[in-house]
């Protein structure tokens, strides 16, 4: 087996196309681990999953995501994926940006049917922190809230998180997700859940609420989730919005732009 060849990040990085499945074995053992029912969205896929396939097809084409914070996060499903169905995953590196706690990554990436047709976008900007400034605070300029009182909404369902369901599900990528050590070098108390597991937990209220097959998503990922944390779903009686909250802190929360 040759070596892993890494790349820095730079503009313009384009990814070697991919193919990729997710299959009804895969979702049920990943939403087992949530504490989600696998069978909540019949037979298609959870959207949440093309999160961390996307930052896995960038380690795939050399980008390291070792280490590194998701921080915004785009997730648009134009149309259902069904369990089992083949798609090409692409995309680029959009643009690589200096600040004081190490450089953030924006990049683009999509999913397209055998058709050729565009059905689910996972663009993300994420922060590629530099080891040299743990403790620095400062990440670029932080989006306006979603969700600005926590307390005045009424929980739609709470969760308690342990290690062994977040090891369950961060089986692979980033090890701040699933080692102590790793966790901790990184700034962290413990281990962090991945973006995508925290969004599981979103796009089943929403579904719940909604029912719907197409939706649009700005995310945006405020604090850390830890292993052991305790959180509640909240949303916005306009469906406009939604979050996961701790102690009336936001922990992920999403502008909900389109749902149908």
């Amino acid at each position: 087996m040759s070596e892993q060849v890494w790349h820095e990040p730079v503009d313009g990085f384009e990814f070697s196309a991919g193919e990729v499945i997710v299959d009804a074995d895969y979702q049920r053992e990943k939403l087992q681990a949530c504490g989600l029912p696998a069978d909540r969205l019949n037979n298609f896929v959870d959207a949440s999953f093309y999160i961390g396939i996307g930052i896995r097809h960038g380690i795939e084409n050399g980008i390291s995501a070792e280490g590194n914070v998701n921080m915004v996060q785009r997730l648009v499903q134009y149309e259902p994926v069904k369990l089992g169905e083949l798609l090409t995953v692409k995309g680029f590196i959009e643009k690589v940006t200096q600040v004081p706690r190490g450089k953030t990554v924006q990049t683009q990436i999509w999913f397209e049917n055998e058709a050729g047709k565009k059905v689910i976008d996972a663009s993300r900007m994420s922060l590629k922190p530099d080891p040299s400034k743990t403790g620095v605070r400062g990440a670029g300029e932080r989006p306006a809230a979603v969700i600005e009182n926590p307390s005045a909404l009424q929980p739609i369902e709470s969760w308690t998180l342990t290690p062994e369901q977040v090891k369950a599900y961060s089986t692979e990528g980033n090890s701040i997700h699933y080692e102590m050590a790793s966790a901790v070098q990184a700034g962290f108390r413990a281990p962090i859940i991945g973006g995508g597991m925290g969004v599981h937990y979103l796009i089943a209220a929403m579904i719940d609420r909604t029912a719907c097959a197409t939706f649009d998503l700005d995310i945006y990922f405020r604090r850390p989730i830890f292993w052991d944390h305790q959180f509640d779903v909240l949303m916005r009686d306009d469906n406009g919005g939604m979050c996961l909250a701790s102690d009336n802190k936001v922990l992920t929360e999403a502008r909900i732009n389109a749902v149908a």
